[in-house]
């Protein structure tokens, strides 16, 4: 299934997720415009299991152990990585930083990845295949989305062999198969040997566990009346 756009009103301009979304994209025509380089900017700043669970960084000596859990969820592994990560950061992401306010959801966006790639690594320590992406973060706020508009519409592309039907489904029916097929996808695929990559499933589940469970820390003070009441249209 594919998200086109949420009928969730958002009430403030979502400008972290803006920057978000503007960052990643700079960040991957940086990869682009460099080539062969991009690679080696990769192996230098995405997560790499093995060298993480080892307590180093990425392969140049500057680079400290904690630093790729923080930059790798800015990097791509190509165009279509980065599309469709960025399409669900903002359909979703919006409404959660109305919800959680600008400052709260960067931090909450933040962690959300770092909790994701810590699952992935937990899942295969001796990886060496490097993590990249921001779809452990983008996880995040989708397990906080579920849980702040279980019944917000969703206007979903459903991609079959002859035809692309369009149809509105409940957020808990479309975000609650997400989830589903990753856990699936990431049960089948342990113990699998990937060549040249992959994707990382458990980051996935990693990530919208962390943001259902961390959603109640950060919504502490903000209160029913707060930014970001929850608005849906039903039909």
């Amino acid at each position: 299934m594919i998200p086109l756009r949420d009928k969730n009103r958002s009430l403030t301009t979502p400008v972290v997720n803006y920057a978000l979304i503007g960052v990643c994209a700079v960040v991957f025509l940086w990869q682009f415009l460099m080539g062969d380089g991009g690679d080696a900017l990769i192996m230098q700043f995405a997560v790499v299991p093995q060298a993480v669970s080892l307590g180093l960084g990425g392969q140049a000596p500057f680079v400290p152990a904690f630093l790729p859990l923080l930059t790798s969820m800015f990097l791509h592994g190509g165009w279509m990585h980065l599309i469709g990560n960025m399409i669900y950061l903002y359909i979703f992401g919006d409404n959660v930083e109305d919800r959680l306010g600008h400052g709260r959801y960067l931090f909450f966006y933040l962690l959300c990845g770092v909790a994701s790639a810590a699952a992935q690594i937990f899942s295969d320590p001796a990886s060496e295949i490097p993590l990249v992406g921001a779809s452990g973060a983008i996880a995040g706020v989708l397990g906080a989305y579920l849980f702040l508009y279980p019944r917000a519409r969703i206007l979903t592309m459903i991609p079959l062999m002859v035809a692309f039907p369009i149809i509105e489904v409940p957020a808990y029916l479309f975000l609650g198969f997400w989830i589903v097929l990753q856990i699936i996808q990431a049960y089948l695929s342990a113990g699998m040997e990937v060549s040249g990559g992959g994707v990382a499933w458990w980051a996935h589940a990693g990530g919208f566990a962390a943001g259902a469970a961390l959603l109640p820390l950060f919504l502490l003070g903000r209160g029913r009346g707060a930014k970001g009441v929850e608005t849906w249209e039903e039909v």
